[in-house]
């Protein structure tokens, strides 16, 4: 019997998985930052109930301990009235000490009332301080699995975080003209904002990801340097020639940074920012140019290829 040659035919390779959206990460994201922070308000809601119930058993000693106190008094008041009376032979006490035995009894029953509520308010409150008691211990136990499981959850919730970090750098595009070799080739301006598409892309980013409090500055006639050749924007991290608050210098130091970052892949040339300038291999010191403004203490210039 004879069989004919089989031809073996590739398997065709899966078609890999749709990349996520950038709107579907942020998404998420955001989701994830929600749960840590409930995690954590859940925790520390947790420690306090815990120390409410401390300071409950603290309380709750100091008051078993006073009651303990008055029950001895009280005891030896007594024990010391049945001798007295023990010692009359006849039940009653000598005149010296009480007018008569009617009112020597009285005494001793109402001594004795005296430490029968007394110890009754003992037995109360040990039954409260037993309970305070089992409820800190109670607590301390919860607590730990609670701090455990919430720590586990929020390292969870972190590495995702991370993953969709990552993820959303990857979305970020690169930047138009780029050539084969890395470098990048020559724009013209364009568009009512007179900026380069590279330009325009940069700037389109940071509006998105970061919250920035006042206008960019990109295109101004005159004066040299990148502006007028629509290559820079100025992000202003305030206003008037004045210092930024200390959220704003924050805020500039992360632009700053994330502008540093992706430089390769948006095509950025150089950054200045607090009278430094950064063009690809660390920040360098820059000279007193005499203002705020002109020292670029309030305003990240970007400049790109």
């Amino acid at each position: 019997m004879t069989f004919g040659a089989f031809t073996a035919v590739p398997a065709s390779a899966a078609p890999a998985a749709p990349k996520p959206s950038e709107a579907k990460l942020r998404a998420e994201l955001k989701e994830l930052d929600q749960k840590v922070d409930k995690l954590i308000e859940t925790y520390n809601l947790k420690r306090v109930e815990l120390a409410k119930a401390k300071e409950d058993s603290k309380t709750t000693k100091k008051r078993l301990a006073a009651a303990n106190a008055s029950l001895v008094t009280a005891q030896k008041r007594v024990a010391e009235l049945a001798q007295l009376q023990y010692q009359n032979g006849t039940g009653s006490l000598p005149n010296l000490t009480f007018p008569s035995d009617s009112s020597s009894a009285a005494v001793l029953e109402q001594l004795t009332a005296s430490q029968q509520a007394i110890v009754q308010s003992v037995a109360t409150l040990r039954n409260l301080k037993k309970a305070a008691s089992d409820q800190a211990t109670a607590l301390e136990s919860k607590i730990r699995d609670d701090a455990a499981n919430v720590a586990k959850q929020r390292d969870d919730a972190q590495d995702l975080i991370k993953d969709i970090q990552k993820k959303l750098k990857g979305l970020i595009p690169f930047g138009p003209g780029r050539r084969s070799d890395g470098s990048w080739a020559p724009e013209l301006p364009s568009g009512t904002d007179n900026i380069t598409a590279r330009m325009r892309v940069i700037r389109g980013l940071i509006q998105k990801d970061f919250s920035l409090p006042f206008e960019v500055g990109c295109f101004r006639s005159g004066g040299g340097g990148e502006h007028p050749l629509g290559r820079a924007c100025d992000f202003m991290m305030s206003t008037g020639g004045t210092m930024p608050s200390e959220a704003n210098q924050a805020l500039g130091n992360r632009i700053a940074a994330w502008a540093i970052e992706n430089k390769d892949k948006l095509g950025v040339k150089y950054v200045i920012w607090k009278q430094r300038i950064n063009q690809g291999s660390g920040w360098s010191p820059m000279s007193d140019r005499g203002s705020i403004t002109e020292n670029h203490f309030d305003h990240v210039h970007i400049s790109m290829f």
